[in-house]
């Protein structure tokens, strides 16, 4: 298996570090995170400039035709400099939903516009109570002559504030098949007892009846609550069941999220040894001390054991498997390296690590964020436990 990057995949990643190491130094990120956006409009222009919002569309869509391994390497410089700009869940995650679910007519009026930065779209899937993985929307949809009608409560939606139109999750009213002129819904039979299917809808979050409830996450980025009542939204793509479309953009997105790790904890770790180097105790750099010097290696391994899995996640990805025992094995050691490098961090960075002065905190607050994202460790570990019959021997 070749793990090398051809020569495009270098020139896009030196491109993007070049791009985030003169817009998000440390002290310029705490001045754009203290805004109320949260974000650099200016550095969005940029990213869409250089084809990053629209960097998995298709060509025909505006974008870049990019794939996995592509993302993996733009979401990691991302995570080593803590962009807060929201590329993932204001660009590449709803534009791969409308990729893969929208209409013709959806795509090509949508997919441009999230490409040249003029319009951000966020995906309101989420519900209060709802621990992943459940897939149980409790938000309804129903179709009315006037088209179809949502009622219910997201959060969180990962910056749902700055979103201009929202793509909503909704179960769809089993009796929907009659009233939308006997269009198939997949999954579901009149009348059944079963989960009811899952829909897709545009919503304007200016519509009335929507409410929108904004707040700052603990690693300083952006969120909302979003309630709708008796909101109308415009379907995307066919009344079909879209659990599976759902489902990949999912694992598509924790991929995004460990690769993200992988630069939040690249960095922590450049951090840690460079202040072993230059601190000194006793007279001497904190680096002559076998006993931090051994755990600097072991946050080397951890990182490189991350790195492997964010790899093993992406490049399924790339081969067409959307697997969500491969997403939630990425998501456990990630969410494991993640502590122990942040953890670590902070120690070995003694009081300094604790100051908001200081970027190694902001790193491990962003870990603890990515951790909690999608499910966190436990949440996967859980998952996996359901495959445990299917293989000889189990390493926890």
């Amino acid at each position: 298996m070749d793990f090398e990057l051809t020569p495009e995949q270098e020139m896009l990643r030196d491109t993007v570090r070049g791009v985030l190491d003169r817009a998000s130094t440390p002290a310029r990120r705490a001045e754009v995170v203290a805004t109320e956006l949260g974000w650099d409009p200016q550095v969005w222009r940029t990213f869409a400039e250089i084809g990053l919002l629209g960097l998995t569309f298709t060509e025909e869509d505006g974008g870049m035709g990019a794939g996995p391994i592509e993302s993996m390497l733009v979401l990691t410089e991302l995570g080593r400099r803590l962009a807060p700009e929201p590329l993932l869940d204001c660009a590449l995650l709803p534009g791969g939903i409308i990729g893969q679910a929208g209409t013709d007519a959806q795509r090509k009026d949508l997919l441009p516009k999230i490409a040249d930065g003029s319009l951000r779209l966020a995906f309101a899937h989420g519900e209060p109570g709802a621990r992943w993985p459940s897939a149980e929307i409790i938000t309804q949809a129903v179709p009315t002559d006037e088209g179809w009608v949502l009622t219910g409560h997201k959060h969180p939606v990962p910056h749902g504030d700055c979103a201009d139109l929202l793509i909503v999750s909704a179960a769809l009213r089993t009796d929907a098949v009659q009233q939308t002129g006997g269009a198939s819904l997949v999954g579901a039979e009149v009348g059944s007892s079963a989960a009811a299917p899952i829909g897709l809808f545009l919503v304007d979050p200016a519509s009335k009846g929507v409410r929108r409830t904004t707040y700052v996450t603990h690693d300083g980025l952006r969120g909302a609550t979003v309630e709708f009542d008796g909101v109308t939204g415009e379907l995307l793509g066919e009344p079909a069941d879209a659990s599976a479309v759902v489902a990949e953009a999912l694992s598509g997105a924790q991929a995004a999220l460990c690769a993200e790790a992988v630069g939040a904890m690249e960095e922590s770790l450049r951090l840690t040894t460079e202040y072993l180097k230059t601190r000194k105790q006793f007279g001497v750099p904190l680096r002559s001390f076998q006993t931090l010097t051994h755990r600097a290696a072991d946050m080397y391994v951890s990182l490189e054991l991350a790195r492997g899995m964010s790899m093993y996640a992406s490049m399924s990805l790339a081969d067409g498997v959307a697997d969500p025992v491969v997403a939630s094995r990425a998501k456990v050691r990630v969410g494991r390296s993640a502590r122990h490098i942040g953890q670590e961090a902070i120690q070995m960075h003694g009081g300094i690590g604790m100051t908001a002065e200081y970027p190694v905190g902001h790193y491990t607050a962003r870990l603890t964020a990515i951790e909690h994202s999608l499910g966190d460790s436990a949440d996967h570990l859980r998952n996996l436990s359901r495959y445990v019959s299917d293989y000889q021997m189990v390493e926890i």
